[in-house]
């Protein structure tokens, strides 16, 4: 695993199974999936139309959400396992542990920022 070197405020947060990072102007959501091949999709910061955010408890994951023009935010998938979360092939959300959510925060509050 990388870490990273931005300046100007560049920001990490560690997903279930990828990670978000957001560097004042991209946002670069990296999944993984077991088997696969690593993807990662950039969205710029200023493309995005709205934000969500399902901070995570300590029985469920959240998850953390990009919309963007001329596209429905996933909905949320119901049952145990998926737990009110977005499925893992959608590119514009990752999911989130419990000890994730502070950073989730303050990554989507630097977005609405920059979106602003």
């Amino acid at each position: 695993m990388t870490t990273s070197t931005h300046t100007g405020g560049g920001m990490d947060v560690k997903g279930v199974m990828g990670s978000i990072s957001f560097d004042g102007e991209w946002i670069t959501i990296t999944k993984k999936e077991v088997g696969q091949q690593e993807r990662q999709f950039r969205i710029r910061a200023a493309d995005v139309t709205g934000t969500r955010l399902k901070p995570a408890t300590r029985l469920f994951h959240g998850y953390v959400q990009f919309v963007l023009p001329g596209s429905a935010p996933a909905t949320e998938e119901k049952g145990l396992m998926a737990g009110g979360r977005p499925p893992h092939s959608d590119p514009h959300s990752l999911s989130i542990r419990h000890g994730a959510n502070e950073a989730a925060q303050k990554l989507m509050a630097a977005v609405e920022q920059a979106r602003a």
